[in-house]
């Protein structure tokens, strides 16, 4: 059913991994892991539009707060008509509320598809305690060998079994297969992807409007809850995935960092022509003001 989104998810997997071993050798377990690092920089990159018109969005949505304040005082018990006036305040100003929802969407198809990508590579049931199997019934290793995974032949399979990080093979788990090398991998990458979660929220809810922040119990969720959660879905998911997730998450806390400095210089610099404009068209102390010319 989400085969639109696996196969194109693989291929860009295909493609980097292709131009990485042929830089470093097809046997070569940092080629799959970089393949993953540029997988992730190529879908974010491609998702970086839809992350600027949402923070566009919100920087017009913190300007009409104001007005949005005052249209619930005007009808304060007609709950329909705030409503009604509201939404019609964010379409005069461009306001797509739902368009907020994208980016994280297309992250969480991107997350299922590479992770039932990566998942079935190993389709010998090693990994049967994880969700969304790819093959109803197991396969015996030899049969796994020479089963291609979506646009990957034998020999890619093959490759990405081989693959380590230091030490720690990507398709392993450090619960299913516990070994002091995937112990450590495992365990540095969850600490990464937790503090980058964290400071990513840290980020967010600095920048929260006090009349529109979050309610305290989600602030919470987001600055502790979220990233302790690492450690939990950490344990059971290939070393592959972790290191998806540190990706991910470096590439979010990255651009939101530098994104959010660009638009709050680029809002400063509209309201510094706005106030000249208009500190130009005010009469000076005791002048009159010019009569406009009629054409």
């Amino acid at each position: 059913m989400l085969d639109v989104v696996y196969y194109p998810v693989s291929a860009v997997l295909w493609l980097w991994h292709t131009a990485f071993a042929a830089l470093l050798g097809p046997g070569s377990g940092l080629a799959w892991v970089l393949a993953v690092v540029f997988l992730v920089a190529t879908l974010r990159a491609a998702m970086y539009p839809l992350f600027l018109k949402q923070v566009r969005t919100q920087a017009v949505v913190r300007r009409l707060q104001p007005q949005i304040e005052a249209l619930r005082k005007r009808y304060p018990d007609d709950r329909q008509r705030q409503a009604a006036e509201i939404q019609q305040l964010h379409r005069k100003h461009g306001v797509r509320v739902l368009a907020g929802c994208l980016p994280m969407l297309g992250q969480g198809l991107v997350f299922l598809a590479l992770f039932h990508v990566l998942r079935s590579f190993d389709r010998t049931g090693t990994l049967s305690h994880l969700p969304f199997q790819s093959t109803p019934t197991p396969m015996t290793p030899e049969q796994n060998a020479q089963t291609p995974n979506y646009v990957f032949d034998a020999a890619d399979v093959q490759s990405f079994l081989r693959a380590d990080l230091f030490g720690a093979p990507l398709s392993n788990t450090l619960a299913g297969q516990p070994s002091v090398a995937i112990a450590a991998v495992a365990g540095t990458l969850m600490v990464l992807a937790a503090l980058a979660t964290h400071f990513t929220a840290r980020a967010s809810i600095a920048r929260q409007d006090p009349a529109v922040a979050q309610v305290p119990m989600l602030n919470t969720l987001t600055l502790w809850v979220f990233p302790a959660g690492v450690f939990v879905g950490g344990a059971v998911l290939p070393v592959a995935i972790l290191l998806y997730w540190v990706s991910n998450n470096a590439w979010t806390l990255a651009q939101q960092h530098f994104t959010y400095r660009w638009i709050d210089t680029e809002t400063r610099s509209t309201a510094t022509v706005s106030a000249t404009s208009a500190t130009a068209n005010t009469p000076r102390p005791g002048v009159k003001p010019k009569p406009r010319r009629r054409r």
